[in-house]
């Protein structure tokens, strides 16, 4: 992309067809017909985008417990498939709700499971699996 197209993002459906048709000068790749339609997607795709701040509203919240999520998953994937790079090996497990819920009653009488891993931590990533099959089920 050259440096003169880098920049269409927080921009109004017009500003971005005007976008387009300067494009479309300096590249003769656009066609003028689907502007409108594009600009859109574009627009859309960009609101979507700005719609999960991931880093800003995420990561940067809880970076502690990000990364303890990981050393749960790097546990359990070598408890469950020894020597195997590491993924998640979905017929192993499939209650997540029944874990999680039992893992948030140990974490109440004991915090640290007895594989020193915090039950809080099997909460999260347990949390994170149901959430992900969810989503996966059901497309936003």
């Amino acid at each position: 992309m050259c440096d003169k197209c880098h920049n269409y993002t927080e921009k109004t459906t017009d500003e971005v067809a005007e976008y387009y048709n300067e494009l479309s000068q300096w590249h003769g790749k656009v066609d003028v017909n689907e502007m409108e339609v594009e600009a859109e997607e574009v627009l859309s795709k960009h609101a979507k985008r700005k719609a999960q701040p991931v880093f800003s509203g995420v990561l940067s919240y809880f970076p502690d417990a990000i990364k303890y999520i990981g050393y749960v998953s790097k546990v359990g994937n070598d408890q469950h498939n020894p020597n195997k790079p590491l993924h998640w090996d979905r017929s192993k497990s499939q209650d997540e709700p029944d874990a999680l819920v039992r893992h948030l009653i140990d974490h109440s009488i004991d915090p640290m499971d007895d594989d020193g891993i915090l039950h809080a931590g099997k909460v999260a990533w347990r949390a994170l699996a149901l959430l992900q099959k969810h989503l996966e089920k059901n497309p936003q």
